[in-house]
């Protein structure tokens, strides 16, 4: 199953969604954003103020469904039900080094999810690919093949890319993020928010929810306290992978109470 994101973006990216029937601290993060002006603009003016419904919805349109799929169902809970360790492959100290923070910062966000940084390859479950522009193709080639690549290429130019791979109990297994360095550090992060978050479950873009990164309408570079809802809702120990809408539903408002405890917690809001 292969699943795109598509992107009105000055560039644009996607996600790809792979089952196993296709290819098969403490709080730092604006060390890593803040300085950056159009990260600032944007913190500045962020709501941050959401209804329980506004929160469901973006949940559901993210966390179900796919754009584009080979097989399989959509209609499912995916996330990873253990650890998640990302190995950061390819070149550059500084690009390595935001990507380092990036996942810190959402392992310090979400609340029930143990993310980190992993040694080698061998060890991880998701591994971030970073690429110059002009070898990001070829990648996309190795990684998807040569029929599913040309139709990524067709339909999008990405200039950030993300996929899993997930079993039949809709736990997903492997995650791989290509993010293409020779860009300007906003660009950077707003990939590297957006992939490293999708390759965790929420794969499906929807144009309709206008607080989310998940929305290509939308650039971020940081995690915004809307996907913060998304996440900690998602990786909520009650959520567990393959659950349809309905039983995601009957639980909804308990584990909506304290996903809102946690996110004004470590965002220091008021009540």
């Amino acid at each position: 199953m292969i699943a795109i994101g598509r992107s009105s973006h000055p560039y644009l990216r996607s996600a790809i969604l792979l089952t196993v029937v296709a290819f098969d601290q403490t709080y730092a993060p604006p060390t890593a954003s803040a300085e950056i002006p159009a990260i600032a603009s944007r913190q500045r003016v962020e709501k941050k103020t959401f209804t329980d419904v506004e929160i469901a919805e973006g949940f559901f349109k993210t966390a179900f469904g796919a754009e584009y799929h080979m097989a399989g169902r959509v209609d499912r809970i995916r996330k990873y039900d253990g650890p998640v360790r990302v190995f950061v492959d390819g070149n550059g100290e500084q690009r390595k080094a935001q990507v380092a923070k990036v996942i810190a910062d959402i392992g310090e966000r979400v609340q029930h999810l143990d993310i980190a940084l992993a040694e080698n390859s061998e060890s991880a479950n998701v591994v971030v690919k970073l690429v110059r522009d002009r070898d990001l193709n070829p990648t996309i080639t190795a990684f998807f093949g040569s029929a599913k690549a040309r139709e990524i290429r067709s339909s999008l130019d990405p200039q950030c890319l993300s996929g899993f791979r997930k079993n039949d109990r809709y736990e997903i297994e492997h995650s791989d993020v290509i993010l293409t360095v020779d860009t300007g550090d906003f660009t950077f992060l707003d990939c590297a928010y957006e992939e490293l978050l999708q390759s965790l479950g929420p794969i499906n873009d929807t144009a309709t929810v206008p607080w989310t990164m998940f929305n290509d309408n939308v650039s971020m570079g940081y995690f915004d306290v809307y996907d913060q809802y998304i996440l900690n809702v998602l990786y909520d120990p009650r959520i567990k992978p393959g659950m349809t809408v309905a039983e995601v539903k009957s639980l909804l408002p308990d584990v909506l109470a304290d996903v809102r405890a946690w996110v004004r917690k470590v965002n220091r809001l008021a009540e």
